[in-house]
Parts: structure tokens; sequence; C-alpha cells
């Protein structure tokens, strides 16, 4: 999603001259083109994340809109502080952007992994998350953000582009919809696209399987989404973050809140390092149930029998 990004912040670039972007030493073979239209509105902060959030602040309360780049873990970890006293206490418009949520980083370790910063984000005073599941919805958030000029967090990651037919609703997307359902999948993010092709490979379960990915934080439950729930109320989430804090921990409040009690409720999501190893991103979504194979287990055990 990373080229997407930089499209849509071009484009935007040309269009807003309030628009500020700052690179922690990143972006190199990938933002030359931003850097190119930005020219003096594009800064490269160096290897200093907590004081390329408090300058971001310092530009946003002079009227300036700032996006700040870096690896995803960088973005988010290292200057939490700053990005909650600075910025979310003040309600300014600077924007954190982090390439390669989850596992992206794969084998670089859990130095580079972010599996928590929906945890730590989504809930900081007057925050928006977003996590796109495909590439085509970069540009609209990229857009979204900019509009709504408040905090917020972008976590890219390696999507497809969205199925034919998708709707939006609330804070979700419903991805797919078979017409006699009786399981609802919630994804977080690109793992969408191990759901989906868990699917493919059983006629059987795609027709019985709702999929919905969250795209936005605070999450919202439309009444349209509502009765979908409750007409197929076996619930799975799958999410490339930790249990706590993150799209199951939020949605099951969201959902007895509204009243709304799963006929069952599983929940696969990043299981750390129970081996004390590191691999690739799928190696890590394997350790962590959240591969199209094990996914497609965990929907069988969820059907009713026949």
């Amino acid at each position: 999603m990373r080229k997407e990004f930089s499209n849509a912040m071009e484009q935007l670039a040309v269009e807003d001259d309030s628009i500020v972007f700052i690179t922690g030493d990143l972006g190199y073979n990938a933002l030359e083109n931003l850097q190119a239209k930005l020219g003096k509105r594009f800064i490269n902060a160096g290897v200093a994340e907590q004081n390329m959030v408090g300058v971001a602040a310092g530009f946003a309360h002079k009227g300036y809109k700032v996006f700040c780049y870096s690896i995803a873990p960088f973005i988010v970890y290292r200057c939490l502080e700053q990005f909650r006293n600075d910025v979310c206490f003040n309600n300014l418009p600077v924007f954190l952007v982090g390439n390669g949520g989850g596992y992206g980083y794969g084998i670089m370790g859990s130095s580079h992994h972010t599996i928590e910063d929906i945890a730590c984000l989504s809930g900081q005073q007057n925050a928006n998350v977003w996590v796109p599941a495909f590439s085509d919805e970069v540009e609209q958030i990229v857009r979204q953000i900019s509009t709504d000029a408040r905090p917020a967090y972008l976590r890219l990651g390696a999507g497809k582009t969205t199925p034919e037919n998708s709707i939006a609703s609330g804070s979700f997307k419903i991805i797919h919809k078979p017409e006699n359902a009786d399981i609802t999948v919630f994804a977080l993010g690109p793992i969408a696209n191990n759901v989906l092709s868990a699917l493919a490979l059983s006629e059987e379960l795609s027709a019985k399987v709702n999929v919905v990915t969250a795209l936005h934080f605070p999450l919202h439950i439309t009444d349209e989404l509502a009765e979908l729930i409750k007409n197929a109320p076996a619930i799975l989430v799958a999410e490339e973050h930790i249990s706590t804090g993150g799209l199951a921990q939020q949605l099951s409040v969201q959902l007895l809140e509204k009243g709304i009690l799963p006929r069952a409720f599983k929940s696969l999501k990043a299981e750390g390092y129970p081996n004390a190893r590191y691999g690739s991103q799928s190696y890590h979504q394997k350790i962590s149930g959240l591969d199209p194979d094990s996914i497609l287990a965990h929907l069988g055990q969820l059907m009713i029998p026949a």
C-alpha cells in the first residue's frame, strides 16, 4: 500500500498548500515523487521520532496538516508520549502513518513488528485509527484524514483490491454477504485476503460466511450490520494484533452494549512468539492460526451441523 499512499499524498499536496510531510529517514526509492512536489514542505527529521512528532505539533499549531511517516513500530511506540500529550490532548491535525503493520517486516523480528498498535492508539483522546484491508482504499482514507483534521493513525500493509459489491456500513465494510449465512467473520486489515482465500477453498463455507472488515476505530456498528450479525451469530475475528485492545475485544464490547449475543465467538489473533523464533509474515500468521488453512478449519468448527 506504500505506493498508493505516496500517490495519494502527491495529489493531495498539490491541491492543499497546508500539507506538510515529515519522514523519519525513510522512504527512499518510494517517496522521491512526493519530495519533488512538496519541496520545503517535505522534511526528513532523521531517526528522531519523538522530535518529529513534536515538530509536527508545532506546525499544526500554526495551521498546517502534518503527515508523519515511518515504519509502523517506530512511528507508534517511540513517540507515543508526544502523540498523546502534544497532539491528541490538543486535538491537532497530526497524522501518523505506519508502514508494515502487524508482522509486515517479518524476519526483522519483534523490534520491527507492530502487533499492539491499535491498543496503543485507538484509545487516545480525539484520535481516529484507520486500517485499510485493500490498496484501493488508501487514497480515500488519506483524503478523509486530511478533511477531518484531527489526530489520526494510518496502518499500511500489503493488500489486494476491494471485492466487487462491497458495502460500507459504519466503521466497517461488508465484502462478502451470501444469502443464507450463519457465520460472520470480522477481519482487521489485509488479513481479510487470507479469509477470502480460505473461503475460495470451500464452496460450502463460502455460501455460509459473511466477511466484514473493520476499517476505522472507534468502531461503529450500524443497524444494518447489527441485523446481519443477528442473522449469522457465530462470530470469528481474525486480526494481526494481540487480543488485548484489538478488534475482538473492542467489537465484543460494542456487541454487548447493543444486546447482541453471539451463538459462538472465536478470536484468532497475533500470538507473539510462542516458539521464540522469527520468520516471514506468512510464517507468523501460520503460528497464530491466521493463514487460510487455519482460518478454514476454525470456520468449519463454527458451522451448524447439517
